[in-house]
């Protein structure tokens, strides 16, 4: 029940981390890494927004990053409860924007230089 959908399946030189609470902050190094690699903006996207996507938004922002919140790749128990948080989230810690929004964005970056053009 925990894997991967193959379209998201890990791929060579990706950093995957194991979480054992709500934020994907608490009890890891994720913090570190980002800003190690120099990231200040965050897509955050999941299950359930109530619960693991809200706790890392706020996490997020308490660590200094911009956290961007992709509404349509969230999802939650009940409509209300989506709607009521995305609403909270986006009045208080983060920017709300649709997945269209979210590839746009990515487009408009640079190329990340990886560690073999380094040199």
């Amino acid at each position: 029940m925990g894997d991967f959908t193959a379209e998201l399946a890990p791929q060579g030189g990706d950093i995957v981390v194991t979480k054992h609470y709500p934020s994907a902050f608490f009890g890891t190094d994720v913090a570190a890494t980002l800003h190690a690699l120099a990231v200040d903006t965050l897509l955050i996207t999941g299950l359930s927004t109530s619960g693991c996507v809200r706790a890392t938004t706020l996490d997020a922002l308490c660590h200094g990053f911009v956290p961007l919140v992709v509404e349509d790749a969230c999802g939650d128990r009940d409509p209300a409860v989506q709607a009521a948080n995305l609403f909270d989230l986006g009045a208080k810690y983060a920017e709300i924007i649709r997945s269209d929004d979210a590839l746009r964005y990515l487009a408009s970056l640079p190329p990340r230089r990886t560690q073999e053009t380094r040199a």
